[in-house]
């Protein structure tokens, strides 16, 4: 063989063999990816639910007056944003409960799913 060819098939060894490495790095990347991608829509989400929480807690539970229409839009829209049916199930139950011994318990019900639902 002559030097020109053994340099040739020595440069596609490299270059085939940098290929392999820079797509096993790629996928090990990619896998990490997901993962932080994973974790940041937990945080995201229990951002929420702890803004939602602190935010019925101080426009209800500390309410000394009647909640103003405002106050309740934004509490509605505010537990709609969170895009999970069982929070928003349970706020309906609260929301629709006719008397105040049922509305107690849907708070009850409503704060022990919330806590349930933040994630660590």
């Amino acid at each position: 063989m002559n030097k020109q060819l053994k340099f040739l098939l020595v440069i596609i060894i490299l270059l085939a063999g940098g290929n392999i490495i820079f797509g096993v790095n790629y996928f090990f990347t990619k896998k990490e990816l997901q993962v932080a991608q994973k974790s940041l829509s937990t945080q995201q989400f229990n951002i929420k639910v702890i803004n939602f929480n602190r935010l019925f807690v101080q426009k209800v539970l500390k309410a000394e007056t009647d909640i103003s229409m405002e106050d309740r839009l934004k509490l509605e829209n505010t537990v709609r944003e969170l895009k999970d049916q069982e929070i928003l199930d349970q706020w309906q139950k609260f929301t629709g409960a006719t008397t105040e011994k049922q509305a107690q318990q849907e708070v009850k019900n409503l704060l022990d799913l919330l806590g349930q639902k933040i994630s660590y």
